[in-house]
């Protein structure tokens, strides 16, 4: 069965950084594409990045261009998200999820629990 798990949230000031992992499990990486989600308070999850088996970048949210760049490491079955420069507007709940196939389509099939992620001075 197919697992991922988040981690790497916190409290993080305005222009800070942080790097998130996604832990996948269960079924080599390689086999899988990897998006990025985020849920603020009150409001709908949306679709950030996702990053195809040939390393193909997708942005969901145009926001996030120039700051966020997602990277998969394969022997590490690991798919990290670097955030870099970050806003009170990136807080909230960030998902990993995955599914087969390309970025084009976010219907994902297999999610994480999510990590907090609080930017605030």
């Amino acid at each position: 069965q197919l697992q991922l798990a988040e981690s790497g949230g916190g409290l993080v000031q305005p222009g800070g950084s942080l790097k998130l992992s996604c832990e996948v499990s269960g079924f080599p990486l390689d086999q899988w594409t990897i998006g990025w989600f985020r849920q603020a308070p009150g409001k709908e999850r949306e679709g950030v990045i996702c990053i195809n088996l040939h390393n193909f970048i997708q942005y969901y949210s145009n926001s996030v261009k120039g700051r966020f760049t997602p990277a998969r490491d394969n022997a590490k079955n690991t798919v990290y998200l670097q955030m870099d420069s970050l806003r009170p507007e990136d807080t909230g709940v960030y998902y990993c999820a995955a599914k087969k196939g390309s970025c084009i389509n976010a219907n994902f099939d297999t999610w994480g629990q999510g990590t907090q992620v609080t930017v605030s001075s």
